[in-house]
């Protein structure tokens, strides 16, 4: 379907008579030509890309549109940068479209879904081990990143109110976690005014494990996060561990320091192959625990879950009572109306799964992990990560060879060449210089789709070793982004863009990070040919530097600047 194609006349009208289609049409960009196999008299035959028509179609006609464009979609099956649901059976289906209209947030319309939701919070507090499952309280999301929001406005209200009433300041909360986590937890710092303190991995600390807990946790940290299940490798991050570094840091300093597990792929799956992990709430400091419904949970986006240990650990301040819907009703999600749908379908794969069906499906996606990293880790070219022993993701990273000449970043686009998704990418802060790749097995992706994956994969290698030069690499950038902040890759070349946002020199430029146009000549690009020594703990702002001082000479530059005194050489927190 051709996208350069119009009318003469008025491009988001409707043709009023049989002149539609003539000589006389002219080409014009930002329209959407409908095939003439579609077209019908009176209609348009073509449609305006940014400007509602003046009139409407056939449904016909509209729906070939919609089904062309969508069509250029990727095939979700050959996507293994994806943690997300894609495949449901004809019973889902056929439920999902009887409850398409139903809002979750009107309970007294819609009573029954509203129990249904009620019934699925309580039997996730109950598979997470709550003391008192029907004295847990929880929620259904839109997803996982408004559960983790939820869970750090919990954990923030509480230490707020705890330090009004001993009347203390309350102004600078923080909030500890991995450098590795998702962006999520980016957004939830940046939206509500907590500073991130990120604990760096390291090739020595994999994940976030209690490991110098104690340079990082203070009076205004209103929690740890612990990741069941790490975005970069799918790893998991030793709850328990986490918990007796607090333990020690709680002897010593007298500071009680609560965690939330961000459950997001590991809350659906640690219950069921790893049942004797304790993570969640049978470790004490464990008061809140988020999931993604629509990731290992099977359902289809967007859901997410998130439970309080008790209905005393959800602050009462954070629910808002509304009667405007026709009864009083509480709600504490960020979002107010919402899909109902996906809560009913959480609700049959509860009912048609099982504990045990849920354990078959998640153990044959962990046995597929196994075998694929076991095949990927017999290759010369690379080295494990991680091999899927967590959740079934791993993560691989290429072996050091003097005459290669090709990189991870030309393996996946090789690979994409063939449909399959595999994304390659620097890992977090403090360890940018190590690139790997990725692999999410979700339901569906079977031991025969693993073995042709292995053999494309194979294909692949052996074109790009017999490279007679290297790739070429000036425009290379990768499309897979954990962070926000990777997705205006060269920065450098636009000044007026750099003066008013806050640029970590961490990013990973394609072509200018380690030249003498480099921005502050601070920035690297990661690459092993790189001459210049990378000054990666350095934030600049406005093209100046921050000693993260309080009486700093450049203070009117950022709206506010708050000293961290946990290891980076610049506090600016960018705002």
């Amino acid at each position: 379907m051709s996208e350069t194609h119009s009318t003469t006349e008025n491009n988001n009208s409707h043709c009023c008579d049989n002149t539609c289609g003539n000589a006389d049409d002219r080409v014009v960009p930002d329209s959407v030509e409908i095939n003439p196999l579609f077209a019908r008299p009176k209609e348009a035959q073509a449609f305006s890309k940014f400007t509602i028509p003046q009139k409407g179609s056939l449904p016909e006609t509209a729906y070939q549109v919609v089904h062309d464009e969508a069509m250029l979609d990727g095939n979700a099956r050959l996507n293994l940068a994806t943690f997300v649901s894609t495949w449901m059976d004809d019973h889902a289906n056929r439920l999902y479209m009887e409850a398409a209209d139903k809002n979750m947030i009107d309970k007294d319309e819609y009573p029954k879904t509203a129990e249904v939701e009620s019934r699925c919070w309580h039997m996730l507090a109950d598979l997470w081990h709550a003391p008192d499952p029907m004295n847990a309280i929880g929620t259904s999301t839109i997803g996982s990143s408004e559960a983790c929001m939820l869970g750090g406005l919990a954990l923030k209200r509480r230490w707020k109110e705890a330090r009004e009433k001993a009347d203390l300041p309350t102004d600078r909360p923080n909030l500890v976690m991995s450098s590795a986590v998702q962006v999520c937890w980016e957004k939830f710092c940046n939206y509500f005014d907590v500073e991130p303190r990120y604990v760096p991995i390291s090739e020595d600390h994999k994940v976030l494990d209690g490991h110098d807990l104690d340079k990082y946790v203070d009076e205004n940290t209103i929690g740890v996060v612990a990741i069941m299940g790490v975005t970069y490798t799918g790893m998991y991050e030793p709850v328990e561990q986490i918990s007796e570094a607090l333990d020690r840091i709680e002897e010593r300093t007298g500071l009680d320091v609560r965690i939330h597990v961000d459950g997001a792929s590991g809350g659906m799956i640690a219950p069921f192959i790893q049942p004797d992990l304790a993570w969640d709430f049978r470790v004490k400091r464990v008061y809140s625990i988020s999931t993604s419904g629509h990731k290992y949970g099977l359902v289809y986006p967007g859901l997410g879950w998130v439970v309080w240990r008790e209905t005393a650990d959800l602050p009462e301040s954070l629910i808002f009572k509304v009667s405007y819907l026709g009864g009083e009703m509480p709600t504490f999600a960020l979002n107010f109306s919402r899909p109902g749908a996906q809560v009913l379908l959480q609700y049959y794969m509860f009912l048609r799964l099982g504990f045990d069906g849920y354990r078959r499906v998640q153990q044959t996606s962990h046995d597929v992990a196994k075998y694929l990293s076991g095949e990927i880790e017999q290759m010369d070219d690379f080295t494990l990560w991680n091999d899927g022993s967590d959740i079934p993701v791993f993560a691989w990273m290429l072996n050091d060879k003097p005459d290669r000449k090709w990189n991870l970043y030309d393996l996946q686009d090789r690979l994409r060449m063939k449909g399959w998704l595999v994304p390659a990418y620097p890992m977090p802060v403090d360890l940018t210089q190590v690139t790997v790749q990725r692999i999410v097995v979700r339901n569906g992706f079977s031991h025969d789709m693993a073995e042709a994956f292995i053999k494309d994969l194979k294909s692949c290698v052996k074109y790009l070793d017999g490279l007679r030069s290297p790739m070429p690499s000036e425009a290379r950038a990768s499309e897979f982004h954990h962070s926000y902040f990777a997705v205006i890759p060269r920065i450098p070349s636009f000044p007026a863009l750099r003066k008013f946002m806050f640029i970590p020199t961490t990013i990973m430029f394609t072509k200018a990070g380690c030249n003498d146009s480099s921005y502050e000549k601070a920035a690297c690009c990661g690459s092993a040919r790189c001459k210049r020594s990378c000054t990666s703990r350095v934030r600049t702002f406005h093209d100046e530097r921050c000693d993260g001082t309080d009486n700093n000479a450049t203070q009117s530059v950022c709206r506010r600047r708050k000293p961290q005194s946990y290891g980076h050489t610049c506090a600016c927190r960018g705002e």
